[in-house]
């Protein structure tokens, strides 16, 4: 590497990840979930990956960011869930991009502006089955359907899908929330309406509870190579980490044994001390809260953050393993290299691996291998 830090994404990775989920699910068909920027990793070129790996559709949370995929050039099929309350659909709906709605308000501004495009609406009906986020509530199911079936009627809206989010709270918690969308399936059923999906599961159901798969699933965490089932790693899922988030070391010391480190001094040398500079901090998506926790590998090794991660930078007490100005420092990685791994940098900082990746700012470079 050239600078003081990058991520480094294997766009193979993703594709391999996303073909190893369809083989887990029994071929279902798959939504690719690119949003916020392809969870860190770049949303364009992930989403050509995930393509490339057999993807049938594109995920993303809100309007922007897919047109964001088509001004990259992205013609694949886009579902965007999330929208404000006074969102604009008619820049979607012209870029063909098919909307989720929550509630039946959604429904009419769906509608509104498919009228003013001259084209029906392409739509997903979210279903809350008890996450109580977005989605229809179940007490306002009934109408919504019926709205529904009178728009498909009047040439407004087609009904492409209906979807549903689980908790993941444990397996039977979802499955109650699986029998609840069954309900609301069966509305849709008994009104006449035929959607072309139905998917309930993201990557963790998708992989523990069966019954959630539906048609089609959601996935995302999966198809940057993490596992978000507890007691299973992605490696078990036959999973690879897409990202590895390096850096270099900037500086060398042979301190004084007492010496403090950082700020607060919450860490001090011993006689066998040297101090790798490592120029990345919490600014570039380095977890203040893993300060004396995370470890990164040098030359094969394992070494612990000394003191604090301070915005730009941290250091590590490498005490008398041979380390050189400019040696690589990895982050996290592919834990089967021997990497730490995101995971591990989650539960240093009290939080999950799907935070850590996403946090990676715009001040670290990405530099994709694999195809393109």
């Amino acid at each position: 590497m050239t600078g003081l830090r990058e991520a480094v994404v294997d766009l193979d990775a993703i594709s391999a990840n996303v073909r190893r989920i369809r083989e887990i699910t029994e071929g279902r068909r798959v939504i690719a979930v690119v949003k916020a920027d392809g969870y860190g990793h770049g949303a364009v070129p992930v989403a050509r990956a995930a393509l490339r790996g057999g993807a049938d559709m594109l995920g993303t949370a809100d309007v922007d960011e897919a047109l964001a995929l088509r001004a990259g050039g992205i013609e694949a099929p886009i579902l965007a869930w999330l929208h404000a309350p006074d969102q604009d659909f008619d820049a979607a709906l012209a870029a063909g991009i098919a909307l989720g709605v929550s509630s039946g308000r959604e429904l009419e501004r769906v509608a509104e502006a498919a009228s003013r495009d001259g084209r029906p609406a392409r739509v997903h009906v979210k279903l809350d089955t008890g996450l109580s986020r977005n989605g229809v509530p179940r007490s306002d199911w009934s109408d919504v359907v019926a709205r529904v079936r009178t728009l498909v009627d009047a040439g407004r809206v087609t009904l492409d899908g209906v979807f549903t989010h689980l908790s993941n709270t444990s397996d039977e918690d979802d499955r109650i929330a699986v029998r609840v969308f069954d309900e609301g399936l069966d509305l849709v059923s008994e009104s006449g309406l035929g959607p072309r999906m139905i998917h309930a599961a993201a990557t963790a159901a998708a992989i523990a509870v069966p019954e959630s798969r539906f048609d089609t699933i959601r996935l995302g965490i999966g198809m940057y190579g993490f596992s978000p089932v507890p007691g299973i790693t992605g490696a078990e899922l036959g999973l690879v980490p897409a990202m590895r988030l390096v850096s270099q070391v900037a500086s060398v010391k042979r301190p004084e044994v007492g010496t403090g480190v950082s700020y607060g001094y919450r860490y001090r040398t011993s006689e066998n001390s040297t101090l790798a500079l490592v120029p990345i901090g919490y600014a570039d998506g380095v977890p203040r809260q893993a300060s004396g926790l995370g470890e990164v590998s040098i030359g094969g090794r394992r070494h612990r953050v000394a003191g604090r991660i301070a915005m730009d930078q941290f250091v590590v007490d490498v005490g008398d393993a041979p380390v050189d100005v400019g040696d690589e420092v990895v982050i996290f990685g592919d834990p089967a290299t021997g990497a730490p791994s995101a995971a591990e940098w989650g539960e240093h900082a009290g939080t999950i691996d799907y935070d850590i990746v996403t946090r990676i700012g715009p001040r670290v470079p990405r530099r994709y291998t694999g195809a393109e």
